[in-house]
């Protein structure tokens, strides 16, 4: 079956049957030959922030498109997808549809009808002078059917992707029961700040503020569209939200269904087409322009500090110096250490027999999940105040929050969200010097004790460190998956301090499973992320024509339950007090590019040795999670490890001269690689 698009093409404007345009026309509720109207859409589109959008209510009639909705819930398949970008339910691409057989088609001709007069020339007509976006392709169609239910996403973004125009959405809610603005899924615009750059050539780089400025909410046959601008169009659909039974009885299932897609720029062989205008627009991808001179614009700035070694004194001066029972000198750690060190780690770990067994761990599997870090008393203190800082509300704009309390905003939205804390940051009051969190950040994460504790743990000379605070809101923050491009590998540290129960742990399962069975899915308890994740890196470049602007695609189990390479638990009931460290390999056997991921937790320390290529990200935190996600993140340099054959022809490793205390290398290990036997 021909394409009708390739047959309006294919026939001149002169000669097209007038019968075929009223045809096209009858199919939209909107008079796409009423002058007055068409004004009034494009005044709406010209005059609209952050940047140019519309959005026409009633656009298809009410009759085709109710079957197209009932076509759709009766014979198209749905497939669960979740990166590190979005999770959401998604259709095959309906722009293939003519490649069906017969009788699929047969089950489809409202669908069928309803593409062909959304890429029919009137239509594409009508959007080009809205829009004044120049020419459409009506040979390059590009849509599909998305379903959001409770717990799916999109996470900001701006759909830059290779010959695209013009974004739309055109939403297929339940006409019966019409769609209320609590339930979430709106489509969210975010205002961007202008930074003027330096030097004559170079151009001004456009960064989207964390917060959005435009909300709108789905409702059935109601089409929002906008330009596609390369630094500008920043967007995301807000999260689906689970609501009670209807008054009538009926199961309140929030189901978000919407056909999405793109209107391109011309192709070969149609009017406008312009020989390497698709690789111009590739060179205006905000992606290169803010990969480039906008990561000055990031916050939080990293920004990594040298230890600083003082004679007698290489430990905070608040450190207790009272003895510890039962604590001899570990190797490497003086007395003064471990007395500063016994105020907030578990003593268990201060033991030279558990600190062999850290370090043997981390030297096999080059990542490591410690159970019970916290000293009990210090655990206690910090739970109590974490708790009490979750009954506070917090403003709700990224500037408040910046001027009222301790915490400022990360940014950009398109690679990460979330509140932070750096050390040594100007306090807003005095007793926030006395908080647990900020000891943690402040007096242990930077000092001299805890970098030579942890260079026993993992075998490692750490020459410097970056360390923040986190807090991840419900509802709200997340990371996005970044790579490490460094040639070194650095070592990482994940501190989960998260008060809250409910994170989808072994030993509470998950309710219910992803339907894909050719039924909307929907009620089933979403999964609630907060996840911390390290995968690897995708060497083969993406693929425009997927419709993703982020391809790090992660397994389902990952909201269930954390793939630790390894893991010391201090309560495990085999193993006495004085020797707790066992590890445990629970790596998956599928290569699913997972190479360790933990939930949020509670006094628990990830370790990672991070290698050139190798992702990380906290999936987004629903609002249905009981809490938010809390944690330290530290991030380490440390001393390449250089292999030298000894005598006998083998491998060994040296280091260069450090004036820390000396550390042996086991195993010559150089982090995560793909090759590697431990990749899993």
């Amino acid at each position: 079956m021909k394409r009708k698009a390739d047959e309006e093409l294919s026939t001149p404007p002169s000669k097209k049957k007038a019968s075929d345009v009223d045809d096209i026309r009858k199919r939209f509720s909107v008079d796409l030959s009423d002058q007055q109207t068409l004004d009034s859409f494009t005044l709406e589109y010209a005059n609209s922030k952050p940047y140019k959008h519309a959005v026409i209510k009633d656009l298809i009639a009410q009759s085709l498109l109710r079957k197209v909705r009932s076509e759709i819930q009766d014979s198209i398949s749905f497939t669960p997808k979740e990166t590190d970008i979005y999770r959401i339910h998604q259709s095959g691409d309906l722009a293939n549809l003519d490649g069906l057989d017969d009788a699929s088609l047969q089950r489809l001709p409202s669908l069928l009808s309803l593409r062909d007069a959304l890429y029919s020339e009137a239509f594409r007509t009508y959007v080009s002078q809205i829009t004044k976006s120049g020419p459409l392709s009506g040979k390059k169609t590009d849509m599909a059917v998305n379903v959001y239910t409770p717990g799916c996403h999109l996470l900001c973004h701006d759909d830059v992707i290779g010959s695209r125009r013009v974004s739309y959405i055109l939403y297929l809610t339940d006409p019966e029961n019409p769609w209320k603005k609590e339930w979430g899924g709106a489509l969210r615009f975010y205002p961007t700040q202008t930074h003027t750059a330096e030097g004559i050539n170079e151009r001004p780089v456009k960064v989207p503020l964390p917060d959005w400025s435009v909300s709108i909410p789905p409702s059935f046959n109601q089409l929002s569209f906008f330009a596609v601008q390369p630094g500008e169009s920043f967007h995301d659909v807000e999260e689906v939200y689970a609501h009670e039974k209807r008054s009538d009885g009926e199961d309140g299932k929030t189901v978000r269904m919407a056909i999405s897609g793109w209107y391109h720029i011309p192709q070969e062989g149609e009017p406008g087409y312009e020989p390497g205008a698709e690789e111009k627009l590739a060179e205006q991808s905000s992606l290169q322009q803010l990969q480039g001179k906008g990561d000055e614009y990031d916050l939080p700035r990293i920004s990594f500090r040298a230890y600083e070694i003082t004679a007698g004194h290489d430990h905070q001066p608040d450190a207790t110096n009272e003895k510890q029972d039962g604590l001899e000198e570990t190797q490497g750690l003086t007395e003064q250490d471990l007395d500063f060190l016994v105020k907030y780690l578990n003593p268990v770990y201060l033991t030279p027999d558990t600190l062999d067994s850290v370090s043997d761990a981390f030297t096999e599997q080059c990542s490591l999940l410690l159970s019970d870090v916290l000293h009990k008393k210090f655990a206690d203190q910090l739970r109590e105040f974490l708790t009490s800082e979750e009954e506070r509300s917090l403003p709700t704009s990224a500037s408040e929050i910046k001027d009222t309390t301790v915490w400022n905003v990360a940014r950009p939205p398109y690679k990460h969200r979330y509140l932070y804390q750096q050390p040594s940051a100007v306090l807003h009051d005095e007793s926030s010097s006395q908080t647990p969190l900020y000891e943690l950040l402040n007096s242990l994460l930077p000092s001299v004790p805890f970098r030579k504790w942890l260079q026993l743990a993992t075998h490692q000379n750490i020459l410097s460190h970056n360390v923040l605070a986190r807090r991840f809101r419900r509802g709200q923050d997340y990371t996005l998956a970044t790579s490490y491009d460094e040639k070194n590998p650095r070592l990482e540290l994940c501190f989960n301090i998260t008060p809250t129960p409910g994170w989808g742990s072994e030993d509470e399962p998950s309710e219910g499973n992803d339907k894909a069975d050719g039924q909307v899915p929907g009620g089933e308890a979403p999964p609630v992320g907060g996840y911390l994740a390290y995968m690897v890196g995708d060497e083969n470049p993406k693929d425009p024509e997927t419709g993703s602007d982020h391809d790090v695609r992660v397994p389902t189990d990952l909201s269930t339950g954390g793939r630790a390479s390894g893991s010391i638990k201090t309560s495990d009931a085999k193993h006495t007090k004085a020797d707790p460290a066992v590890y445990q390999a629970t790596g998956d056997e599928e290569d699913d590019g997972v190479l360790f991921s933990t939930l949020a937790s509670w006094n628990q320390m990830a370790l990672v040795l991070r290698d050139k290529g190798t992702m990380r990200f906290v999936k987004y935190v629903s609002k249905q999670a009981k809490g938010d996600r809390w944690d330290l993140l530290g991030e380490f340099e440390i001393e390449e490890v250089q292999e030298e054959e000894d005598d006998d022809g083998e491998a060994t490793t040296e280091r260069a001269d450090d004036p820390s205390p000396t550390i042996d290398t086991r195993g010559g290990f150089h982090g995560y690689s793909e090759d590697s036997e431990d990749s899993d």
